[in-house]
């Protein structure tokens, strides 16, 4: 699963976090030459107490989010609330599919709308019918809308998220040590690294 969202503040000094074992990190506050106050802080939005929903992770099967439900398949976000999205893919989005959001009240002020992979594309009468709607709708990819919803959710913008997990997951070296890591294994080489 690759990891999204995090939104670091006043980062000043290098080696801002500290490992405690197994899943667990701590953020230190290191005195710096550029902060007024000698400290230097960082938050990482998710794990917050009381944070609303973000997305932690997502995957070709679904997606995790902060309080560590898993949800397989497509769907949809709110702040505080969560709908599996009954579409198989990108090509399935309709007027139908997304008539929930016709009827919210309050209105939501933007959609952000994860269509799997990049250079999707949904079907312009479907946008075209959201902003009849007076619905305010960012089409990107799936990486790309999860971190965007994140965003404007700490922000406490009135904000939804209608999610496709995408097809295809490209995994980074920081991904592996993140896995390994959680799984106390971080200075064992997988065979798939050891090919490279």
């Amino acid at each position: 699963m690759l990891a999204v969202g995090l939104r670091l503040a006043n980062i000043g000094c290098k080696n801002a976090f500290a490992a405690l074992g197994k899943g667990q990190t701590s953020i230190l506050g290191r005195k710096c030459s550029n902060t007024t106050d000698g400290k230097t802080t960082i938050n990482i939005l998710n794990q917050e107490p009381d944070a609303p929903l973000m997305v932690d992770s997502y995957s070709q099967l679904g997606f995790r989010l902060n309080n560590g439900i898993s949800v397989i398949g497509p769907m949809v976000i709110f702040p505080k609330t969560l709908l599996s999205w009954n579409i198989g893919g990108a090509e399935d989005i309709s007027v139908e599919s997304l008539s929930l959001f016709f009827v919210l009240e309050p209105k939501i002020d933007i959609l952000i709308i994860g269509l799997g992979e990049r250079g999707k594309k949904l079907d312009p009468k479907v946008v075209t019918e959201l902003r009849r709607y007076g619905t305010n709708v960012e089409m990107l990819s799936t990486d790309a809308a999860c971190a965007t919803f994140n965003f404007l959710n700490a922000e406490k913008r009135s904000v939804a998220g209608a999610l496709i997990p995408p097809k295809i997951s490209h995994v980074t070296y920081e991904d592996l040590a993140a896995s390994q890591h959680r799984s106390g294994k971080l200075f064992e080489l997988s065979d798939e690294l050891e090919k490279r």
